[in-house]
């Protein structure tokens, strides 16, 4: 099966700080990827480097077989929702429209009747039709993180980025943007970035744990040991429901004798 996303050992940089040391990880097309690990752990550094919005240091991305700067109009993404500015004064229908805006647009450029009945058809497949005329400002939590997804999907996305999008929500939003983003799923690639350990094991078709490193990836299943090694502490697998099996070890996994 072709390749969304090939990275050969990827090594980013902040400074004299490293975000990510040799990182390789291959995501299929039609694949949908959890993607796990502390704060601080590369996760973001990672889609931003596949959005071709952080600068390699070493070793190679590409995305659908092209340099990120050059499939970025292929690929979605959906930011953390505390780096967003809720006060400025926009709607949702504004929001999502602005997903339809191309490069190199000229001072007079005007929405298509298209970009506008695309807007409308994304406001309804994320239940926010009714609120199109509401200021950003005024959404809750899970309102606003559907109003961000709809805005990735405007570009009509290949591959769709999402950085923990049900963080900061409530539960029953959380379960309809799980649901919306497996329904997605069915028809384009997905990386989810997620702290939640239960619902991408019961989801999505395979792991990347990320502290620096790649420490695991492979089938949704992990063991007490990767997860240990993750986080750096023990961490009870029992109340997620998780358990051993498709392990596939990489140059930054600790093993039991290391």
């Amino acid at each position: 099966m072709s390749l969304a996303v090939n990275i050969e050992n990827l090594s980013v940089y902040y400074g004299q700080t490293p975000a990510l040391t040799n990182v390789s990880l291959e995501v299929e097309q039609g694949e949908y990827l959890g993607l796990l690990g502390p704060n601080g752990g590369g996760k973001s550094t990672l889609l931003r480097t596949i959005l071709g919005l952080v600068p390699v240091s070493s070793g190679t991305v590409r995305v659908f077989g092209d340099k990120p700067s050059k499939s970025r109009a292929h690929v979605g993404y959906v930011p953390q929702l505390n780096s967003i500015d809720r006060r400025f004064p926009i709607t949702v229908f504004e929001v999502v429209l602005t997903g339809r805006m191309k490069k190199g647009i000229s001072p007079f450029f005007r929405y298509s009747r298209e970009d506008r009945e695309i807007a409308e058809a994304l406001l309804e497949k994320v239940g926010l039709r009714e609120l199109k005329a509401r200021r950003i400002s005024e959404l809750s939590g899970g309102q606003f993180q559907k109003m961000l997804i709809a805005r990735a999907l405007a570009v009509k996305p290949s591959l769709l980025l999402l950085d923990e999008p049900t963080a900061s929500v409530d539960a029953a939003s959380r379960d309809q943007i799980y649901s919306l983003i497996e329904e997605l799923s069915r028809t384009m690639t997905i990386i989810l970035v997620t702290h939640d350990l239960l619902a991408v094991s019961s989801k999505v078709h395979r792991l990347a744990c990320l502290n620096g490193s790649l420490i695991y990836h492979g089938e949704p299943k992990l063991s007490q040991r990767i997860v240990s090694s993750l986080y750096g502490c023990e961490v009870d697998l029992l109340a997620h429901g998780l358990t051993d099996g498709g392990e596939k070890k990489h140059p930054g996994e600790r093993g039991k004798n290391d």
